[in-house]
């Protein structure tokens, strides 16, 4: 028999033995005229009962606080001991679990910087919610101050004034983290610990990329998602599924309305920042409708064999036309078009002229358009008080206090990469310096603003197979976000972090911490880097196909890799500094250019409405996001 006692205090008597013994008989009594009667014989003794108690430690598998163990048995052999083989009976008392433990004890604990730090995300994680709670408390829908029903959460509906999307073009979350240990490395940190400054936000989910025909995605599908709220096909601008791509009355009656085009209609300021030309995929879908991506001007149209396309407009085109195309779309709808567009791609706003040039072109030609319009001028045209500028200094004399709206065009083509912007010849801002400027103008409007920032030269740098440029440009990115946070309030403004695809872009081996993560693979304890089966060396980061191997040196400009042909196989980086911006990683399979990948890719979120943003969802729900959160919709009505 076992018995297990757990009680607040243990009690247990002291050991004790018992014992049966015969007593001697009574005389008999004198008998009339008899003799005595004989002594009684002794009585046998009796078996001993023994009891045994052992002290039991903390850990016992019975007793897992400690406590005491209680044998009872007869000693069969009277030895005074009881053996195992005489037990008929087992008690556990233990001791109860503690409930309460003092800071002193947990010293160990609250002294690591590991175990603070998780500590602090929880109470500014508490305070984002006790802000949505207060949010509730004022808002008349609402009685009780707690988000725990759909009228409730529904009562944060337009709480947001302003929303900002930043998108890494290509920012997978492998890239994320490489970005993140790289910056960290940059300020003398291991890496690992570093924070971007998205990595803070309180709210965080992933969006799966796919395009409606394609497994792994492009962004023109990808962006049309997040703006419009409706997944497409790869290659088409703001139209759904059905679109025939590239022919260009498949458009026509298919056309979604974006985010940013609800905004304007709600009376917002909007803007459109890219690294990338202004009409390149991810930008354009902001704005265009189109069968084709890659209609950025009118020579990409190839009219005269396809006459058809003639009724449709180049993308350079409705950008500037934005504000008589959304008036002619939605009947009674008036708006003042969009305030601030910067980026690249002069070549295509421009005629194919060379009186047109900049100072700037790196062409012959700079500009690309066949049909001689200068869209620029029409622009300016269009817009007298606004700003036209293409360089740093043009830039930095803009008064954003007075200045309404900004046309920028820094690039014949695309803007340059963040490590090779310095080698502009005229001279161009950072994408960090652009998103000031842009919310320093935005933010005169009290109805609040409507601004979309890409990254876009991650991706391209990603394409050509160098990390270096990959990862730096998605820290200026990260710096990017953090102007936005410190130029704005969390009460009134949400800000969205997120990428519209990934890359084969992979982080291997078994580096020990702090590794260089541009470097050679140098195992934990170890100081020489760890070989593969080869023999030779190998990076941390590397990609999955592609270019392959470049070793350029201090080239910052990753395009300068598709003067060569792909290299195949392995190569020995022994005497190979991996860590230069001319390096271009390794890749498996030998491409003309490296692939997105089709991951899900991280989203991150701060503001009002950022309390959507979790778990696994459709691309297209950044869209509804933004718009429940700035009622976009509603106001647009």
């Amino acid at each position: 028999m076992m018995n297990k006692f757990i009680l607040s205090t243990i009690t247990v008597s002291l050991v004790c033995a018992l014992s049966a013994c015969g007593d001697d008989g009574d005389n008999g009594t004198d008998g009339v005229n008899g003799t005595n009667g004989t002594n009684g014989t002794n009585g046998t003794n009796g078996t001993n009962t023994l009891i045994t108690q052992t002290l039991l430690s903390v850990g016992n598998e019975n007793c897992i606080n400690g406590g005491m163990q209680i044998d009872t048995g007869i000693d069969t052999n009277a030895d005074t001991v009881l053996d195992a083989s005489e037990i008929t009976a087992t008690q556990y008392v233990c001791s109860p679990a503690a409930t309460t433990v003092n800071d002193t004890e947990l010293l160990t604990s609250l002294n690591n910087s590991w175990f603070r730090q998780g500590a602090a995300e929880i109470e500014t994680a508490d305070d984002i919610w006790n802000k949505i709670d207060s949010q509730l408390a004022n808002n008349a829908k609402v009685s009780i101050a707690k988000v725990s029903s759909t009228e409730e959460i529904t009562a944060l509906k337009g709480s947001a004034k302003n929303v900002i999307l930043f998108v890494g073009d290509g920012m997978g979350v492998s890239t994320v983290t490489a970005a993140r240990i790289l910056d960290g490395q940059n300020k003398g940190m291991q890496g690992e610990e570093n924070q971007l400054s998205f990595d803070k936000f309180p709210f965080s989910g992933l969006a799966k990329t796919y395009n409606v025909d394609a497994q792994t995605p492009d962004s023109a599908g990808t962006m049309t998602a997040m703006m419009s709220g409706v997944k497409t096909d790869s290659g088409v601008l703001g139209v759904d599924e059905n679109v025939v791509r590239g022919n260009c009355a498949s458009t026509k009656g298919i056309e979604m309305i974006t985010a940013l085009e609800l905004a304007e209609i709600a009376g917002k300021s909007t803007g459109v920042i890219s690294t990338a030309r202004i009409t390149h995929a991810t930008p354009a879908a902001t704005y265009a409708k189109s069968a084709e991506r890659n209609w950025e001007d009118i020579s990409d149209m190839d009219i005269a064999n396809n006459p058809e396309r003639a009724d449709c407009e180049d993308i350079a085109l409705q950008l500037v036309n934005f504000e008589a195309n959304l008036e002619a779309r939605y009947a009674g709808v008036d708006v003042d078009g969009i305030e601030v567009v910067m980026g690249g791609g002069r070549r295509h706003f421009l005629p194919k002229d060379v009186a047109y040039n900049s100072n700037d072109a790196v062409s012959t030609i700079e500009g690309d358009r066949t049909d001689g319009r200068d869209l620029t001028a029409e622009w300016q045209a269009q817009y007298a008080t606004g700003v036209y500028v293409v360089d740093q200094a043009s830039f930095n004399a803009i008064d954003t206090e007075a200045t309404p709206r900004i046309f920028g065009l820094f690039n014949e083509s695309h803007m340059q990469y963040e490590a090779d912007r310095e080698n502009d010849i005229a001279g161009e801002p950072s994408l960090s310096e652009m998103t000031a400027t842009a919310i320093k103008v935005l933010d005169n409007n009290d109805k609040g603003f409507f601004l979309t920032v890409e990254s876009g030269r991650i991706d391209h740098a990603h394409h050509a197979g160098n990390a270096y440029n990959a990862l730096n440009d998605a820290i200026e990115l990260a710096k990017a976000v953090q102007v936005a946070v410190d130029a704005t309030s969390e009460e009134d403004t949400l800000i969205i972090v997120t990428a519209d695809h990934s890359h084969v872009f992979t982080i291997a081996g078994y580096p020990k911490r702090g590794n260089p993560i541009l470097g050679k693979v140098v195992g934990i304890g170890a100081t020489d880097p760890s070989l593969a089966s080869d023999d030779m060396p190998y990076t941390t980061v590397g990609y999955t196909n592609g270019l392959g191997f470049r070793d350029l040196g201090t080239e910052t400009d990753a395009d300068a890799s598709y003067a060569a042909a792909a290299v195949t196989g392995r190569v020995d980086l022994t005497d190979v500094d991996t860590s230069t911006a001319g390096f271009h990683q390794e890749s498996l399979v030998p491409l003309g250019s490296e692939t997105h990948a089709g991951e899900d890719v991280g989203v991150f979120a701060v503001g009002p409405g950022a309390h959507l943003i979790t778990g696994t969802n459709e691309q297209s729900l950044i869209f509804h996001v933004m718009d429940y959160a700035g009622n976009l919709s509603g106001a647009a009505e």
